[in-house]
């Protein structure tokens, strides 16, 4: 059974940098993309990125395009979503999930917290 391992979030300051990390045990084609959800308090689950692990081809979510960047290791079980110019609005559980398209409809991680503020 395919097993997600996250790493990484913490609380931080607006402006600042952070990175999340992903690694899943297997490939398979239903986890052929690996990436990450977010959900704020009181939100709905929201979309990030996602990256395609055969070829590295990123995918990203309005909201955090030219901010987030999201790549996959040698190995490619592992994403890093490096987030630079964080906002209170980034402020959430984040969650790494894989899935046979960008979308992520696989399974889903326990998630990591992301708090931004002063």
């Amino acid at each position: 059974q395919l097993q997600l391992v996250e790493s990484g979030g913490g609380s931080v300051q607006p402006g600042d940098s952070l990175a999340l990390f992903c690694t899943a045990s297997e490939m398979t084609a239903d986890s052929a993309y690996l990436g990450w959800f977010r959900q704020a308090p009181g939100g709905d689950r929201e979309w990030v990125a996602s990256v395609r692990r055969s070829f590295g081809t990123a995918f990203y979510a309005d909201a955090v395009r030219g901010r987030f960047t999201i790549v996959r290791d040698s190995t490619k079980n592992t994403a890093t979503l490096v987030m630079i110019n964080v906002q209170p609005q980034d402020t959430g559980v984040y969650f790494c999930a894989v899935g046979p398209s960008f979308q992520l409809e696989g399974s889903v991680g326990q998630g990591t917290q992301v708090t931004v503020s002063t």
